[in-house]
């Protein structure tokens, strides 16, 4: 009985010890932005949904304090104002996502590579205006989106791009919609001339990007969407 005891006691020992964290303890090494270049340590839903809220919530924040400093700063400072339809706007969660971080991901398979076409990206947003003057550049917006950056890189070099996707359009229809109610935004039911050829080109490109990147993630395996 004691030689079984012993025996025991030293496969217990002499066997490699599984590391184990909590939820809590990998949330704040993600949080960090040491690691704000690297996967996430968990991908369920609930997870990156936290760490959504996270970079939205420092987007936020960025866009408030940012502004109020530009308003100083530029005289004349106009909120810049683009007319936008619902299309357009959940249209550009795939159209974005995957231009600019799914297609750099699943071709170059490398993170700078992805982390550079989200610089372009988040530089693109301040050009969402009508007039490209100094006085009505689109600031708030693109101080928003450069936390946001760094959700879609990991998102997606996560294996999650889907996710990434789905709640980009989600967060634009959201925001529209608030929009919308309170005058912000000018909304319109219906669509005329140009509007329509526009809504319809943005449709097509979301479908053929999903079916394109689709591809490139079938003739990968290893990954995942």
């Amino acid at each position: 009985m004691t030689y079984l005891k012993e025996e025991l006691e030293i496969q217990l020992s002499s066997s490699p010890s599984l590391p184990t964290t909590s939820k809590f303890s990998d949330l704040r090494i993600d949080i960090n932005p040491s690691s704000w270049l690297t996967p996430y340590r968990r991908t369920s839903i609930g997870y990156l949904t936290k760490m959504l809220l996270f970079y939205h919530g420092i987007g936020i924040l960025i866009m408030t304090l940012g502004t109020v400093m530009i308003e100083h700063l530029v005289p004349e400072y106009q909120d810049a104002s683009v007319p936008l339809s619902i299309i357009s706007v959940l249209s550009a969660g795939p159209i974005e996502e995957i231009l600019f971080f799914g297609l750099p991901y699943y071709i170059f398979g490398n993170h700078l590579v992805v982390l550079g076409g989200g610089l372009v990206w988040v530089m693109l947003h301040i050009l969402n205006t009508d007039t490209l003057e100094l006085t009505t550049l689109s600031y708030a917006n693109w101080l928003f989106v450069i936390p946001s950056l760094f959700f879609s890189l990991r998102t997606w070099i996560s294996g999650k791009g889907w996710f990434a996707i789905l709640t980009h359009s989600l967060w634009n229809g959201i925001f529209f919609t608030l929009g919308c109610l309170v005058g912000e935004v000018s909304c319109s039911v219906t669509l005329r001339g140009n509007d329509i050829l526009a809504n319809s080109n943005s449709l097509w490109l979301s479908a053929i990007l999903i079916v394109l990147v689709f591809v490139l993630y079938k003739r990968k395996p290893s990954t995942k969407l």
